[in-house]
């Protein structure tokens, strides 16, 4: 099996809700969740809004591609409420947010992909402490 890391957030609404109703989703349509972080409540980053965010990380053990999850992590968002994603660097109020963090093949290589669709590892993640910090309680060797 592979591995890939997400992080999940949700400002708008039941939090915990929806970040549990997506790691469900997750667990029955990607793959099965083996570790999974602590919730923490965050300040929006990269764009001003009154509602704080409550955010985690999980590591998923799936057989599908990363563009495969990509696309299952967008469909879970969409049935959960969020109808737009943020783009150009203009981020808005959101129900749920999946980011695919890092992927691992099953023979323990990172996969690299910088395309317009996906880029692995995530770009911004290490400027992200609402990323670093649930990333580092799952997996403290991935944190250098």
């Amino acid at each position: 099996m592979n591995t890939v890391y997400l992080s999940l957030g949700s400002n708008l609404g039941d939090r915990q809700a929806l970040i549990e109703q997506a790691m469900k989703l997750i667990g029955s349509e990607v793959g099965q969740i083996v570790r999974a972080s602590d919730f923490i409540e965050t300040q929006p980053w990269g764009f001003d809004s009154e509602n704080a965010f409550l955010n985690m990380a999980a590591k998923v053990e799936t057989g599908f591609s990363p563009i495969d999850v990509l696309h299952a992590t967008q469909d879970i968002e969409r049935r959960l409420g969020r109808t737009e994603k943020s783009s150009g660097g203009h981020y808005h109020d959101r129900p749920i947010d999946i980011d695919l963090l890092m992927y691992f093949e099953s023979d323990g290589s990172e996969t690299i992909i910088n395309t317009r669709e996906l880029t692995l590892p995530h770009p911004l993640m290490r400027k992200r402490q609402f990323v670093m910090e649930p990333l580092a309680q799952i997996a403290p060797e991935l944190i250098d």
